[in-house]
């Protein structure tokens, strides 16, 4: 089976707008709902920074011992576990594992510094990305000489981010890889994810073959949830993102309860 056809599902969220591709690549059968539509995205942005950081790890302009510290201008509160942790300085590449892991906004904002948005642009257009973009560093609120949105991005490209990581197809292999690591830790299982049913702090289902690498972005009136499932072989990538307005009433329930469908549809595509 290949080509290209509408998601099989029937969304219960009227009133979002939905950007959703999911596709096997094992076959080639894709399933899309408006997937060239560019959205905010929230924290999915910060896959750019970690790509450009394993960049500069793999030709030496950071050593993988080279620490980065906090200072107060990069204090941000919300997700992220160094906020709370007693040390100032953390290696570039442990930095990394906390921002791919827990979504660390102070980590984002302290491995932006110190590689630099325009950097982190430029691996945009070198993967040859149109929609999907960081914007700018976590801020707890956003004045209006800030840009309105983290990040934003296409459920399309975003898919086919995750469809190069296997290939090596995200700047080099060795690139790649340590995107496919970093990922694979993500703890946010709670969208596309959760009907994996797959341990959050644990990606792999013993006796299944069963992983997945991820970035989720949260925000008010956002959910993106972008990533590669794999299963003895067969792989999916998929990226699912809905923008609401908050004003036009309680949306959330049904949102997650459409991300999940989106998540059971991937199960039958691995024969789960």
């Amino acid at each position: 089976m290949a080509g290209r056809a509408d998601l099989p599902i029937d969304l219960r969220s009227t009133g979002v707008t939905w950007s959703i591709h999911v596709r096997s690549l094992a076959t080639g059968a894709t399933f899309t709902r408006d997937d060239a539509t560019a959205l905010s995205t929230a924290s999915v942005g910060k896959l750019l920074l970690l790509a450009e950081v394993a960049r500069r790890l793999e030709d030496g302009s950071l050593g993988p011992d080279e620490c980065v510290s906090r200072t107060p201008a990069d204090a941000v509160a919300d997700s992220g576990l160094w906020q709370h942790l007693a040390t100032d300085s953390l290696t570039v590449g442990d930095a990394a594992v906390l921002v791919a892991a827990v979504s660390d906004n102070l980590a984002t904002n302290v491995l932006l510094r110190r590689v630099g948005l325009e950097a982190v642009d430029e691996v945009a257009h070198s993967l040859g990305l149109e929609d999907v973009r960081l914007h700018d560093f976590v801020r707890d609120a956003r004045r209006t000489t800030d840009p309105v949105r983290l990040s934003s991005g296409s459920a399309s490209e975003l898919a086919d981010f995750f469809a190069r990581i296997p290939e090596g197809g995200i700047l080099t292999p060795s690139v790649s890889g340590m995107l496919a690591f970093w990922l694979g830790l993500n703890t946010d299982l709670s969208m596309v994810a959760a009907s994996l049913e797959l341990d959050p702090l644990g990606h792999v289902a013993v006796g299944r073959s069963l992983s997945v690498m991820n970035k989720t972005g949260t925000d008010v009136g956002v959910r993106a949830d972008c990533g590669l499932v794999s299963r003895d072989g067969v792989q999916v990538a998929y990226a699912a993102i809905a923008n609401w307005d908050e004003a036009s009433g309680p949306m959330l329930d049904l949102v997650m309860a459409d991300m999940h469908a989106i998540g059971g549809f991937i199960r039958s595509l691995v024969d789960l």
